[in-house]
Parts: structure tokens; sequence; C-alpha cells
């Protein structure tokens, strides 16, 4: 009975600080985008970055892929009604303090999510700008029309572009812009309507790369840039899941992109070898 006694004190001292836990709720994120089963980029490896930056992830997926760390041999997309449908499901049920949106597949999603974005334009929105896949692996993917739909209906939604300087300057040289008149592709993009553009690994000077950040009325800033000492799998994952988690705990942009850079170096310089393929950023390391 007397150690019933010590157990029920102790309980009752651990009682306030659980109390403590279950009143301060994280921020709410949610990320769209494929499920990659490697864990090397988008979900889950969003939400595990997500979860070490303070915030909690609600994820809507656009694809499933077969791949491993060394390549991807299918993806199959998720068709947009059902897009649509799980991200309206997750907002109207709870609170989302900011969006993050990685690949999507068609332009019919494209549009999905610009009308979700529309119908949220209070939440701050984070769209990060890949590739696109070889059109083998996806046989429906039409990369013109994705690439418009993103450019006319979801960049006019969207707070801030991530995106590598040289796959925009390549985009540019392909025409992708269309009649855009802009001398720099990031210019293109603000021209379509996003407020900022953050441009990773664009030249600041001879042998010199930099973040940067162009935004309303001319704004700019740098940071330096550095590439990654060995090939990584989703090297800017991290930068945009930061980004993203740092607007929804309330910083204003610059800001949170200055915070995030700082963030994603840590992540960055932590790196492992799983498989055959390349190394994957050790998002889970404390």
């Amino acid at each position: 009975m007397a150690s019933s006694k010590i157990l029920t004190k102790d309980c009752a001292k651990l009682l306030p600080t659980r109390l403590a836990v279950h009143v301060s709720n994280p921020p709410l994120v949610l990320i769209f985008g494929p499920l990659d089963p490697s864990g090397s980029s988008s979900l889950p490896a969003d939400a595990v970055t997500c979860s070490a930056l303070g915030c909690h992830a609600l994820c809507t997926l656009t694809a499933l892929t077969v791949q491993d760390t060394a390549r991807t041999e299918e993806i199959q997309p998720v068709a947009p009604e059902l897009i649509d449908d799980q991200a309206r499901c997750l907002l109207e049920d709870m609170t989302v303090q900011a969006i993050k949106v990685g690949p999507l597949y068609s332009a019919e999603s494209a549009s999905v999510l610009a009308q979700i974005a529309a119908d949220y334009s209070h939440v701050p929105l984070v769209l990060h700008l890949q590739r696109l896949p070889d059109s083998g692996l996806n046989s429906e993917l039409e990369e013109e029309d994705l690439l418009l739909a993103v450019f006319e209906l979801l960049l006019p939604q969207t707070d801030i572009v991530v995106a590598d300087h040289h796959m925009l300057e390549h985009w540019h040289a392909q025409g992708m812009f269309g009649d855009i008149d802009a001398d720099r592709p990031a210019e293109a993009l603000l021209q379509y309507g996003a407020k900022w553009v953050l441009s990773t690994g664009a030249p600041l000077r001879a042998g010199q790369g930099s973040y940067l950040l162009q935004g309303p009325d001319r704004e700019t800033a740098t940071w330096p840039w550095h590439a990654p000492a060995n090939r990584l799998l989703d090297a800017d994952g991290p930068l945009c899941c930061a980004i993203t988690a740092a607007l929804a705990q309330g910083r204003d942009m610059p800001g949170a992109v200055e915070s995030a850079i700082n963030a994603s170096a840590a992540f960055t310089a932590r790196h492992f070898q799983p498989g055959m393929g390349q190394r994957l950023i050790n998002r889970s390391a404390a």
C-alpha cells in the first residue's frame, strides 16, 4: 500500500507537465507530394523534417512511386479528385498554418491545388519546383501542359517558389515561360504572380553561388550557397520544409528564408548511404 501511495504522488508531480504538453499544440503544415518508399524525398521524408522543426505534418498524396535510392522505376499519379478530397477533408477538420507543395504530375492536379490555395488564401503556400520525371515513368505526363497550369494557375496563389537556378535557366532556354518578357527566369515566375522566388545555386560572382531571394517591389537578398560535398537526393527538400515551418510559426518571409537556410545546412551536413544508390539526408538526427 505504501508503494502505491508513492506511485500516486509521483504521478501527481508529472501531471502538470503532461497537461502543458497537451495544451501546447505544434503548428500544422499540410504537405502535398508523392509517397517515396525509400524515405529519401517528399513523403514521408518531409513529415520527419517538419517534426524535427517543431511542426506536425498532414499529408496529401499526389502520386505513388516505385523507387529505391538508385532510381525511380514507376510513378502512379493520384487522381485529381482524390487529391482534392484528401486535402479538403483535412483543411475542414484542422487549422493549417502553412502549405508545402511538391511534385505534381498533371495539369488537372495543378488546377485542383490552385483552387484549394485560392479557397485558403490566408494560409502561406510554399511551392518546390523540381525537374519533371522522364515521360517513360508516367505515360500520361504532358510536360508543357503541366508547367503552363503551374505557371498560370498555381503561381498566382503561391507565397514563395523555391527552385534550382540551373533548372530555371534550362526551362527559360526551352521557351517554357511562353510570352513572358523577362531577362531572368526567376523574374518570369514573379510576373506570373508568385510573391517571392528563392533560387538556389544562383551565380553571385565568378566561382561563387548564392541563395537569391527576390520579392515584391524588387526586394532582393542573398546568402552564400555551396554545392553539397556529396550528391544527395532531394538536397533542397529540407530547405523547403524549413521555410514552411518558419512561416507556420509566424515569421515574415525574409526571416523565414534566412532561418531555413541555416536549418537546412544542419540537415544536409548529416547524410548516410543505406543502399546502392545516392546518399540520403539524415532527417531524423537531432
